[in-house]
């Protein structure tokens, strides 16, 4: 959808919230792992992804509208668009989650008795 000065504050906020889900899944992060990195709470990822309504961001957005710069979020946040070879491995299918890290061999040293913890 594009974002348009005839959409209400809540359809924007709802599609940005879609295209930062999308972009934390070409990101390949799991919400807990976007929210670490970002230092935010998972809670706070799940709102922003949801369009759940943000004070903050409802008055920003009135400024943007007020000010004729509602239109400039299609280039700050565009759509998500897969490459060629993930279109081929979806077959047209949208992805829905990323996959987080896997966890790599632990590498730290044997604890054996006498040794101080």
């Amino acid at each position: 959808m594009k974002i348009s000065p005839q959409l209400t504050d809540e359809a924007v906020l709802k599609e940005l919230g879609g295209r930062l889900a999308g972009a934390r899944i070409e990101h390949n992060l799991t919400q807990a792992a976007l929210a670490e990195k970002a230092g935010v709470s998972k809670r706070t990822v799940e709102r922003l992804e949801s369009g759940e309504v943000a004070t903050q961001l409802s008055v920003f957005l009135r400024v943007c509208r007020a000010l004729g710069l509602l239109e400039r979020f299609e280039t700050l946040l565009p759509e998500p668009v897969p490459g060629p070879m993930a279109q081929l491995k979806q077959a047209g299918r949208k992805r829905q989650r990323a996959t987080g890290k896997k966890a790599g061999p632990d590498k730290t040293k044997k604890w054996t008795w006498g040794e101080p913890v």
